[in-house]
C-alpha cells in the first residue's frame, strides 16, 4: 500500500476511532476506478456507486481512463465530483482508498491523486488490485498466490508473496474486445502467456506453488463463461473464480480502509504513516 497524499485529518484531537458508522468524526471511501467502470464503496453505507467511467452522460460521453491509464485528468475530477461530490458528509474530509493496476506505476498513482483532489481528501491511499482482490476473497497471503485480474480494457497477472507483488504481467485486452470470433481465444492465450513467461523467468519454485494452489480469476472477464472454460481448460490449472468477480477490488479496498481506520495513527491529528497496514 502506498500513502500518496496526506494532511490534517479534522478529527478532535486525542479522538479514538469507533468502528464506521459508529464514528462519527471521519469519513471513509473506497475507488475502483476502472476504464469501463467507476465503483465506490462509503464507510457506514457499503457500495453506493457502479456506473460507467465516463465524464458526463450521454452522447458525448468521455472515457477518462483507457486501458488502465487515466489519460485526461481533469476529467476524471469531473466525473468524481459529478458522482461524490454531493454523496460526502460535510464538513468531514475523507480517508480515501484508491485500487491501482499493478503496473499502473508511480504515474498511476499521481494522476489519480491529483483527479481525487477534487473530494477534498484528508489522505489517499493506493491497493494494488490484485491484492485488492486478495483480500476480498479472504485468501491465505502467507503463501505464494497469482491473481488473474481480465477487466474491460486490461488483463494483468499478479504473483503475490506475503501480500506484495512478487511479479506481474499485463496486456491491452479485456471483455470490451469480445466482440469477433476467437477474441475469447485470444485472452486465453494471452493469459496462458503470461503465466508461462512468470514460470520460465521465475529463478525460484514461487510461481509453480502458487498455481499449485490455483489461481485467483476476477474482474469482469470471471462472468464469462466461454473464457472461464477455457481458462480452466489450458495448461494452468486449477483456476477459480473468486465470488462476485466484478467486485472484488472494491471490496478489497474497502477492508484496507476499515483497516487504515482502526489502526493507531487513524486517531487525533496526525495521518496514517507510510508503513503497512493490518491485514
Amino acid at each position: 500500500m502506498t500513502v500518496i497524499r496526506r494532511s490534517r485529518t479534522g478529527s478532535p484531537a486525542g479522538h479514538r476511532h469507533r468502528p464506521w458508522p459508529l464514528c462519527r468524526h471521519c469519513c471513509g471511501l473506497a475507488l475502483d476506478l476502472g476504464s469501463a467502470r467507476t465503483r465506490a464503496w462509503l464507510a457506514g453505507r457499503g457500495m453506493i456507486l457502479d456506473v460507467p467511467t465516463v465524464t458526463s452522460p450521454g452522447a458525448g460521453a468521455v472515457h477518462p481512463i483507457q486501458r488502465g491509464t487515466i489519460v485526461d485528468v481533469p476529467g476524471t475530477a469531473r466525473m468524481l465530483d459529478r458522482l461524490l461530490g454531493h454523496r460526502l458528509p460535510r464538513p468531514t474530509r475523507p480517508l480515501v482508498v484508491v485500487t491501482a493496476p499493478v503496473l499502473g506505476g508511480p504515474a498511476y498513482r499521481e494522476r489519480a491523486r491529483t483527479a481525487v483532489e477534487v473530494l477534498r481528501p484528508r489522505a489517499v491511499l493506493t491497493v494494488p488490485a490484485a491484492r485488492a482482490i486478495a483480500l476480498a476473497a479472504d485468501a491465505d497471503l502467507s503463501r505464494p498466490l497469482l491473481v488473474v485480474d481480465v477487466g474491460a480494457h486490461l488483463t494483468e497477472v499478479v504473483l503475490l508473496l506475503d501480500g506484495v507483488v512478487f511479479d506481474a504481467r499485463r496486456t491491452a485486452l479485456g471483455t470490451a474486445d469480445l466482440t469477433g470470433p476467437g477474441a475469447t481465444a485470444e485472452i486465453s492465450e494471452a493469459v496462458t502467456g503470461m503465466i508461462t513467461s512468470m514460470l520460465r523467468q521465475d529463478r525460484t519454485s514461487l510461481t509453480a506453488e502458487a498455481l499449485s494452489r490455483g489461481a485467483l480469476l476476477a474482474g469482469g472477464g470471471a462472468l464469462r463463461p466461454d473464457l472461464v472454460r477455457r481458462l480452466i481448460g489450458g495448461p494452468h490449472a486449477p483456476v477459480r473464480a473468486v465470488p462476485a468477480p466484478h467486485t472484488a477490488a472494491i471490496r478489497g479496498a474497502a477492508k484496507v480502509l476499515r483497516a487504515a481506520h482502526a489502526h493507531p495513527s487513524a486517531g487525533g491529528t496526525s495521518p496514517p504513516g507510510p508503513g503497512p497496514l493490518p491485514r
